[in-house]
């Protein structure tokens, strides 16, 4: 069952409710969500829910349906994401996991590691034990190959991933690893899966060659019911009558699971079709679905590899695919996971990376309210947990930024279809102490959000941002040719106030984090008339503060803007540097100087070529301009 808590429950109060759930025979496990608490009592004991609601502090007692109680939405409705250290599996993020699929000697897993993580994995894979249906194959180096598959790990700075198939290795493998792997063959090793789910570590669940949906989250609630609550669900193909592949990927299980599951689901293409030249197109498939991620067989010399030679990926194939996973996130509403490559020797520092959501100080500000578009943009750079400080007017977040109060902005930019965003730009060469230290792109999508229930044909006023409305003018003249469109001043607001207002016959255009966050319903989804609706963000950090996030981070971008003298050429002998240089300028923008009338500071973005060289390419642009200023260095976030 599931013990929706009071507000204003009192520690005591949540104390005793647990303690009476443990005391009829209950596993109660505390699930803390956006809006609202809940203790999630497991077992196979019945009590009458009547008693439960009777207690202090508890405001309702529902039933969970299904089998599967501890994996099921019906118990966390918000989803869960899986930590391997820096690595985020779940939520908006594509994860990519990528490796051998056997370990066979050190200097083969060294290769395939430096490749992999080049391309833009950030977990690696690799079999020690491999579990093969003849009992001539090579079946893995054990002990030894645990040992190469992690020095592999820590020199490329990647979590490693591996399968357990005894439970007589589980307690040895605790020390070389960050990841069970339960194959498909041992989905339902019960054994297994308690002695995997009593170490608490993170679990990657594989889907049972002939296993039902069912069936497979019930894997996963022996796994979570033992002691793990990190459990990854993996469909990598079932078995079916056709041969043409190796198994049959079931795609339509991703949307499916995710519905039912609040658990992480990943796909296996390699095993799924066990052919190399159809891995790419299905992780493809797998990602459009819903997949939070991949797990990829890559191989320098598959030819000669001890396993899976014809479904493993040549180096280079795999660094197309990454390439275009990167393109296909965007348009999905999702981000490529990254992780910055830290090389141990070279951290004179504790902090190498910044984990926002390990300390109490870091707070990320932007403009707008709860679930705007560019707090959706923050919580894809960094993490979902980050903490957000929302600020009504832009000059409100570079103020929070600038004193301290917030960590780092982020800031709208540019608009795809409405252009450039002035204000940041205005406030950017102010703020002289704040430096861009990345960027991100978020797809807009809009949605019609009003009170769950709402029929179309009772709207009588819809609110949103002027430009939101004119994004969605087609939808409004089609749909709701009878309402009002009325402009209001920010999106996620716009619910916000729909939902104070309690009036049925009004709604709201924004993004779907706004209708979550106020327990609003989407009405419509993708209302928008121009579905390739970007928005790009700046990361801006104190100049002072800049170093350790910026550590171990690509520098393939810069901003930076100057002032020309009022002559003839004056600009082209600016960009005349850039062309020597080779600085594929990709946005220039130019903005008046306030109290130099018909004078004006240029913006330039542009991707950098050879960054050694960049110093120089600098002096030789101050010389060519006045004011030159170098806004930040940072890695390049956009396809």
């Amino acid at each position: 069952m599931i013990v929706i808590l009071k507000k204003g429950i009192t520690l005591e109060e949540k104390d005793k409710v647990a303690s009476t759930l443990k005391g009829y025979g209950f596993m109660v496990r505390e699930i803390v969500g956006e809006n609202e608490t809940v203790l999630g009592a497991v077992g196979s004991v019945h009590v009458d829910p009547r008693i439960i609601e009777l207690l202090p502090g508890v405001s309702s007692v529902v039933p969970i349906s299904k089998p599967y109680k501890l994996a099921s939405r019906e118990l966390k409705k918000d989803d869960t994401i899986v930590t391997l250290g820096r690595v985020r599996i779940g939520g908006n993020r594509v994860c990519v996991m990528a490796g051998p699929c056997a370990v066979e000697s050190y200097d083969q897993i060294m290769t395939i590691a430096e490749k992999v993580r080049e391309a833009g994995a950030v977990v690696l894979r690799g079999g020690a034990f491999k579990p093969r249906t003849s009992p001539y194959s090579f079946q893995g180096l054990g002990e030894e190959g645990l040992k190469y598959l992690q020095a592999a790990g820590k020199a490329f700075d990647m979590p490693v991933v591996t399968e357990v198939v005894s439970p007589l290795d589980v307690e040895m493998m605790t020390s070389y690893i960050d990841m069970f792997q339960i194959g498909a063959r041992n989905m339902q090793n019960f054994e297994l899966l308690k002695a995997v789910g009593k170490t608490g570590m993170p679990v990657l669940l594989k889907r049972g060659m002939s296993a039902t949906i069912e069936e497979w989250l019930m894997a996963a609630e022996y796994l979570m019911s033992s002691g793990t609550d990190q459990v990854v669900l993996c469909e990598r193909g079932i078995r079916t009558y056709e041969r043409a592949t190796r198994n049959t990927l079931d795609c339509s299980a991703i949307p499916v699971v995710r519905k039912l599951s609040h658990l992480p689901v990943i796909g296996d293409p390699s095993h799924a079709t066990g052919i190399r030249d159809m891995v790419a197109p299905m992780s493809l498939s797998l990602i459009a679905a819903g997949a939070s991620g991949i797990e990829v067989e890559v191989h320098n010399n598959p030819e000669k590899a001890c396993s899976d030679g014809p479904q493993s990926l040549y180096p280079q194939q795999f660094e197309k695919l990454m390439r275009d996973i990167e393109a296909l996130c965007p348009v999905l509403g999702k981000t490529l996971e990254k992780t910055p490559r830290i090389i141990p020797q070279s951290i004179k520092e504790p902090s190498a990376s910044v984990d926002l959501s390990t300390s109490e100080n870091n707070v990320v500000a932007f403009q707008g309210e709860r679930g705007a578009f560019s707090e959706l943009a923050a919580r894809r750079f960094f993490n979902e947990d980050v903490k957000v400080l929302p600020c009504h007017f832009f000059k409100d977040a570079f103020d929070a930024v600038s004193s301290g109060k917030a960590s780092f902005g982020v800031i709208p930019v540019e608009n795809a279809l409405g252009g450039t965003v002035y204000d940041p730009l205005d406030l950017i060469k102010v703020h002289s102490e704040l430096k861009v230290v990345g960027e991100t792109q978020v797809r807009v999508v809009h949605n019609l959000i009003g009170f769950p229930g709402t029929k179309l044909e009772d709207i009588r006023k819809v609110y949103s941002h002027p430009q939101a409305i004119a994004q969605c003018r087609q939808f409004l003249e089609r749909e709701l040719p009878w309402a009002e469109a009325i402009p209001f001043f920010d999106t996620a607001g716009a619910v916000g106030f729909v939902k104070e207002s309690g009036d049925h016959t009004i709604a709201a255009i924004a993004g779907s984090p706004a209708a979550l966050f106020h327990n609003m319903e989407i009405l419509r989804q993708g209302i928008e008339t121009n579905p390739s609706n970007y928005t790009r963000f700046y990361i801006l950090e104190r100049e002072d503060n800049a170093s350790a996030f910026t550590r171990g981070r690509k520098k393939e971008k810069a901003s930076f803007l100057f002032n020309v003298s009022d002559e003839p050429g004056a600009l082209m002998k600016v960009l005349e540097v850039l062309y020597q240089r080779g600085l594929n300028m990709q946005k220039l923008e130019s903005r008046p100087i306030p109290g130099k009338p018909w004078e004006y500071t240029f913006y330039v973005d542009a991707l950098i070529p050879d960054y050694s060289q960049f110093e120089e390419t600098c002096r030789e642009i101050a010389s060519q301009s006045v004011g030159f200023r170098l806004l930040g260095v940072y890695e390049n976030g956009l396809v």
